[in-house]
C-alpha cells in the first residue's frame, strides 16, 4: 500500500470518535477491548485522587467534570503500515476536527478532551508519541490547545510532586484539550528560547483580557522578557 493510499484510509474514519456513553454499546466492536481499558483507566485513574498526587482532587481536575458532561471522546488508530510523517498528519488532522466542533453549553468548553489511542506501539517504540507530541505541540499551542503524551514509561514528573508519574497510561495515547491558565508550566520547559517565546507569545495571545489570576498573568510576561533576553545574549 502506498503512502498515499494509507494515509487516506485512515483519514477516512477520522470522525469515528466514541464518546464515554458510546464505548458500552461497542461491544462487537474490534477496537472494544482498548476503548473499554481507556474508558476505565480515565474513570479511576484521571478522575479520581491519588495520595501521591501531593494536592486535593482529581489527578486531572477537569476530568470529573468531563465525565459528567460526557465531553471526552475517544478514537482508535492503528499504526501498523504508518510511516512518522503520516502519523502527525492524522493526529493534525484531529486538531480541525476538535477546533471545529462546536459546544452546545460554553461552560463545558475546558472539559471538551480527545483521545487518541495507539494500541499497536509497543514498549519499544514510545518514543514515536513522544516525537509526534514534540512535533505538534507548537502548532497546538498556537490554536489555544495542549497535546500530551501518556504511555507506560513516561518520566513526566507530576508539578506536586516530582517522583509521582501522571501521564502513565495503559495503552500509549495523544490527548487533546483547550489550553487553560494552569498550563502555564508546560509551556515554560523548553530549553530552546526561540519555543519558549513562541509559547508563552501563544499563551498570553490566547488569554489576552481573560485572565483570572494576576500571578500567572505576570509570571507569564516575566517568563517572556527573561527568554528574549537570553534569546537576544544568544544572538550577540
Amino acid at each position: 500500500m502506498t503512502f498515499q493510499s494509507t494515509t487516506s484510509s485512515i483519514l477516512h474514519k477520522l470522525m469515528q470518535l466514541y464518546t464515554i456513553l458510546e464505548i458500552e454499546h461497542l461491544k462487537q466492536h474490534e477496537d472494544f477491548p482498548y476503548l473499554l481499558e481507556i474508558r476505565e483507566w480515565v474513570k479511576n485513574f484521571l478522575g479520581r485522587p491519588h495520595p501521591n498526587l501531593g494536592r486535593p482532587g482529581a489527578v486531572c481536575p477537569f476530568v470529573p467534570y468531563s465525565l459528567k458532561s460526557n465531553s471526552i471522546r475517544l478514537v482508535v488508530i492503528r499504526t501498523k503500515d504508518l510511516y512518522p510523517e503520516q502519523l502527525e498528519e492524522v493526529v493534525g488532522r484531529y486538531r480541525s476536527i476538535f477546533l471545529g466542533m462546536e459546544v452546545k453549553e460554553q461552560e463545558l468548553a475546558i472539559n471538551k478532551a480527545f483521545l487518541i489511542i495507539f494500541p499497536d506501539i509497543d514498549e519499544r517504540a514510545y518514543q514515536v508519541i513522544d516525537n509526534v507530541q514534540q512535533k505538534l505541540k507548537p502548532l497546538f499551542v498556537e490554536s489555544g490547545l495542549m497535546i500530551g503524551e501518556f504511555h507506560k514509561r513516561n518520566e513526566s514528573p507530576g508539578l506536586h510532586n516530582p517522583n509521582f508519574r501522571p501521564l502513565r497510561s495503559p495503552i500509549p495515547l495523544l490527548a487533546i484539550r483547550f489550553m487553560v491558565e494552569a498550563d502555564l508550566p508546560f509551556l515554560l520547559s523548553p530549553t530552546d528560547p526561540h519555543l519558549r517565546i513562541k509559547y508563552l507569545e501563544a499563551y498570553l495571545k490566547h488569554f489576552g483580557h481573560k485572565f483570572t489570576d494576576e500571578t500567572k498573568f505576570k509570571n507569564a510576561y516575566q517568563a517572556l522578557a527573561s527568554a528574549r533576553e537570553e534569546l537576544t545574549a544568544i544572538v550577540r
